[in-house]
């Protein structure tokens, strides 16, 4: 395997990896506050659509992002009136979230599948561009990319160095005491829903918007669904998720590698790879009960009155 490939290699699986990282992190505050929203998959649908829509009709890519943003945030919105103001079971809302979004995302991107648009371009970032072997890897990149970096680590400090962070673990951990020392349990477990959220359309819009810009239907490909579970197989760690995401983001270019280094293994085959590790990971996991509930937040998932 000579040099340029292997270059090659690494700077596809950070871009791969960028959209997992975004969902990912959202989900990771999300559950930190006892919260398990499924619904992603339909969240990154409805903003890679509305992304691309606005997008496309203004000519701003960027519009076209907050836009993507926003819509997410709205649906991250629905999922919280009905899990958190009514208390309708998480897993079940946010199930139906997910199949609300990629129906409701079919029909508003119907007139728009296969419309050609120019995306997001990489900013090559003078001097660091041009390090032998990193500055291809990380410095070569489209802006939300860099974006995902600089997310990953307001996420990290966030979560272990600042008092809101302490504020979000403590509602995830035992809302009941989070409530009796002053803290408000529901305006905390909102703003981690809406940040989730945001976060699920910021990477529904790096799909549509930089990865391959244009809009397909069921364009998300499960990304959704594997970010969930790097979440798990990352022990609610934040860094544990950087590291997840590019580990999967390596698995759904294999194909492309196996194909360039001549292996005559069926591609179909080594493009369900992503999913298959996604599957053996969650088998080890579940394996390990005592793992899962050594890390996972206490009330994760379960509802909270306020009343109580």
């Amino acid at each position: 395997m000579d040099y340029d490939l292997i270059v090659n290699i690494l700077y596809a699986t950070v871009r791969t990896g960028t959209p997992l990282i975004l969902v990912a992190l959202g989900e990771l505050v999300c559950e930190k506050s006892g919260v398990l929203n499924l619904g992603q998959e339909g969240m990154m649908l409805m903003g890679a659509v509305i992304g691309f829509i606005a997008a496309l009709e203004t000519g701003n890519l960027w519009l076209g992002v907050t836009f993507a943003m926003t819509a997410g945030l709205l649906m991250s919105l629905l999922f919280g009136f009905i899990s958190l103001n009514l208390s309708a079971n998480q897993v079940a809302t946010g199930l139906a979230l997910t199949i609300f979004g990629a129906g409701l995302s079919a029909f508003v991107g119907s007139d728009y599948v296969g419309t050609p648009l120019e995306g997001i371009q990489p900013w090559h970032i003078p001097l660091l561009s041009d390090i032998p072997f990193v500055g291809r890897i990380l410095f070569s990149h489209d802006p939300l990319v860099y974006l995902s970096f600089g997310l990953f680590v307001g996420v990290y400090l966030f979560l272990n160095r600042s008092h809101a962070g302490l504020a979000l673990k403590a509602v995830g951990e035992s809302p009941q005491s989070a409530k009796a020392t002053g803290l408000p349990v529901f305006k905390i477990r909102y703003l981690a829903v809406m940040f989730g959220g945001a976060m699920a359309g910021l990477a529904g819009a790096y799909l549509s918007l930089a990865y391959t810009p244009l809009w397909a239907e069921n364009m998300t490909a499960g990304r959704g669904w594997i970010a969930l579970a790097l979440v798990v197989f990352a022990s609610w760690k934040a860094e544990r998720v950087l590291l997840g995401a590019y580990l999967f983001g390596a698995f759904s270019i294999m194909h492309l590698v196996a194909q360039g280094l001549g292996f005559s293994v069926s591609p179909n085959l080594l493009a369900i790879m992503p999913y298959l590790a996604t599957i053996v990971v969650l088998v080890m996991l579940s394996s390990d009960k005592a793992r899962v509930k050594l890390y996972a937040p206490v009330s994760l998932g379960k509802p909270f009155h306020p009343a109580d």
